[in-house]
């Protein structure tokens, strides 16, 4: 049998670069190997940036990358690169940045061409072969290009170093100092782009954005506003009964195309599943709704089922195609239901989960409850319940289709984002299953994807550590491992992330203006050295450093902790007034920074079952102005000590567990009265 031919990206590890490395084009991996051919040929360099997952990215592969005229073209006369934006999204960030500011849209797959000195002159997404849709076709722009670089290359190396210099000379929004106001702006924001029908803000694409939801139950807390609240319920209500939650498998797609939330992207992300969890369990702590609780239960479900590999970290995301068809894992027709369950049950699933002939997606059906009439969450509950049996059977029967590709890389980052969500779970559900798959995922990072004690490391594949991380890989392990402390109250693993937070402010921190680079002082030098702060998809870097900065201090008793989160607030405070709703988790970390500091310490014996009740009490409330710290009097803490050698002063009265209550740097009469313990925690604002 013939060998397929190869190019470079066959020896790359990133399942985003191998699934082109038969292609015709001659792709270079970024490097300067590439950039130092495209100088001694005097080419252009084509930029194709997406991920694996990513549906427009296969199809663009498709059309052009598979097809031997485009791949001429690219070979004759320009360099090509390929990157994996979730290998490098340093480099992704850079480009986006020229892509938006070039022209006004950014997204994947991201094209851009450049001089051989990384400078930008060209800049688009998406391009089919051929002219369509009233758009170029990568033929015609590759063809304007090269006569372009051929006739007048001067002028486009002027078109590059402008667009450099503007990249570079980014305008800083004027210093200020924070005000809670701005809270409320947010909120009013939020409020006015609320969908009252289906929940979500803005118009169709919807993405989930939990973060915001996120920001809504703190408001509600601090306010008691109740629409804050009822946008959350309504929005979390409506996706998990919309085609973008899996009702077969669980999890969430990464995001719908339409309003309703019944036609999704139907690839799915780790970081998404894991953030949404962490919304739906904050809910449930609000509402004590088991509604909120048994979703969250089911994400960790498909994240623990089809996410988790054997060593403990988690892969990043599954595919929307397969079979080279969008969505053809998850969709139905009535009669393959029918054949599986038979007429009777068939008959049921089908009414309550919107499976028709005519079909509510290309011919085929998506099953959600949107059409239910379930609005009250007990029936929704309830139908659950009862459907249990067949909408398992159907899940037996859809694992037997060909499955979607799995990107089964594993990122820092997203890992530390799913430790976070796997250890509030533990906490909220009193699960230890849950302690257990992020305790293994914590050990994996630090054993496999930490150089030398003194280094993250971005991606993990194939037996191989690779790639500075960057300002996000820090920032959401450090969280990940904040969480796992409140959910074991084993120091450990706040002393990880004590050790993070000050290798974090050495590589990024930007000691002349306040705020964190996205790249490290070690890394490759980019085209600019960039502040993200806009909380998209995922929140930024900024962001969770800020949440995790003000929460140490109040661990520690270290306020050079709190003074950092406050000099990232004040550099970002115009930034953020012009457009709060776009800096949702930056704003939850506002609201932390406004509330009164709050520490509940408990001490007694780890294994005295009033211990126990006390810490399981606490674990279970929505408390998001607190830490918690466990200071056990039985047995030396050292470690504890060192890391928060406040702790001493603290210790049980009358031989009772004993909670101490500090508020705005002053503590309340220490507790051993559980009653009265809740009864103050209830009134608690």
């Amino acid at each position: 049998m013939k060998k397929e031919p190869q190019n470079r990206l066959a020896l790359e590890k990133s399942p985003y670069l191998l699934q082109h490395k038969n292609n015709p084009v001659d792709w270079f991996p970024w490097g300067e190997e590439a950039f130092a051919k495209a100088k001694s040929e005097e080419k252009p360099v084509f930029l194709s940036i997406g991920y694996s997952t990513c549906h427009w990215c296969h199809v663009m592969e498709k059309e052009s990358f598979e097809d031997e005229e485009a791949a001429r073209v690219l070979n004759d006369h320009y360099v090509a690169i390929k990157v994996d934006r979730e290998e490098r999204p340093d480099i992704d960030h850079i480009y986006m940045i020229v892509c938006q500011a070039m022209t006004g849209q950014g997204g994947w797959p991201l094209t851009i061409i450049m001089t051989p000195d990384k400078k930008p002159f060209f800049a688009g997404t998406y391009f089919p072969k051929e002219d369509r849709w009233g758009r170029p076709g990568l033929l015609t722009v590759l063809e304007q290009v090269k006569n372009a670089w051929t006739l007048n290359p001067v002028r486009l190396l002027e078109v590059g170093e402008q667009v450099t210099r503007a990249i570079q000379n980014r305008p800083v929004e004027l210093v200020g100092e924070p005000t809670k106001d701005i809270l409320e702006k947010g909120f009013e924001q939020l409020r006015d782009h609320f969908d009252p029908l289906f929940g979500g803000f803005g118009e169709a694409p919807k993405f989930p954005a939990p973060h915001q939801l996120m920001f809504l139950l703190r408001y509600y807390k601090q306010s008691l506003e109740r629409q804050a609240l009822q946008m959350v319920e309504k929005t979390l209500t409506s996706m998990y009964k919309g085609g973008i939650y899996d009702h077969l498998g669980y999890g969430f797609s990464r995001y719908s195309t339409d309003k309703q939330w019944l036609i999704p992207h139907f690839e799915k992300m780790l970081y998404d599943n894991a953030l949404l969890a962490y919304a739906y369990l904050e809910t449930y702590q609000v509402t004590k709704n088991p509604f909120y609780a048994r979703v969250a239960k089911e994400i960790f479900t498909y994240i623990l089922r089809e996410l988790t590999s054997p060593q403990g970290g988690f892969y990043s995301a599954e595919d929307a195609d397969s079979e080279g068809v969008e969505g053809k894992f998850y969709v139905w027709s009535p009669l393959e239901i029918k054949e599986i369950l038979g007429e009777k049950e068939a008959y049921v699933f089908c009414q309550l989960y919107d499976i028709t002939q005519s079909g509510n997606f290309e011919g085929k059906n998506i099953p959600n409850l949107i059409k239910s009439g379930l609005k009250e969450h007990s029936l929704l509950l309830e139908a659950l319940q009862d459907t249990e049996n067949v909408r398992y059977k159907l899940f037996l029967a859809r694992k037997d289709r060909v499955h979607p590709a799995k990107d089964d890389k594993i990122l820092t980052s997203w890992n530390g984002l799913t430790i976070a969500a796997l250890a509030k779970g533990a906490r909220v559900l009193q699960a230890p299953e849950f302690i257990q798959a992020a305790a293994r995922a914590v050990t994996f990072i630090w054993n496999n994807m930490y150089s030398n004690g003194k280094r993250l490391l971005a991606r993990y594949r194939d037996g191989e550590a690779a790639l500075k991380a960057c300002l996000d890989d820090y920032a959401f392990f450090i969280w990940g491992l904040i969480e796992l402390y409140e959910a074991t109250f084993d120091s450990a693993y706040l002393k990880k992330a004590l050790v993070l937070a000050e290798q974090m402010t050495s590589l990024f921190w930007d000691d002349e203006n306040g705020g964190f680079f996205f790249s490290g002082n070690d890394a490759e030098q980019l085209l600019t050295r960039s502040k993200e702060l806009y909380d998209g998809a995922l929140p930024s870097g900024n962001s969770v450093a800020a949440f995790n900065l003000l929460r140490l201090a109040r661990f520690t008793g270290n306020q050079q902790f709190s003074e950092l989160a406050w000099r990232q607030m004040r550099y970002f405070t115009g930034q953020v007034n012009h457009f709060p709703q776009g800096y949702t988790f930056f704003l939850t970390a506002w609201q932390l920074a406004f509330w009164p500091p709050k520490e509940i310490i408990v001490v007694g014996k780890r294994e005295n079952e009033d211990t126990a009740l006390i810490l399981r009490t606490l674990q279970k409330k929505f408390l998001p102005e607190a830490v918690l710290i466990f200071y056990p009097d039985d047995e030396a803490d050292e470690e504890l000590l060192m890391i928060a050698p406040f702790l001493k002063n603290y210790s049980v009265v009358n031989g009772k567990t004993t909670v101490y209550i500090c508020e705005n740097y002053a503590c309340r009469s220490p507790i051993t009265d559980f009653e009265k313990l809740c009864q103050i925690i209830g009134s608690f604002k």
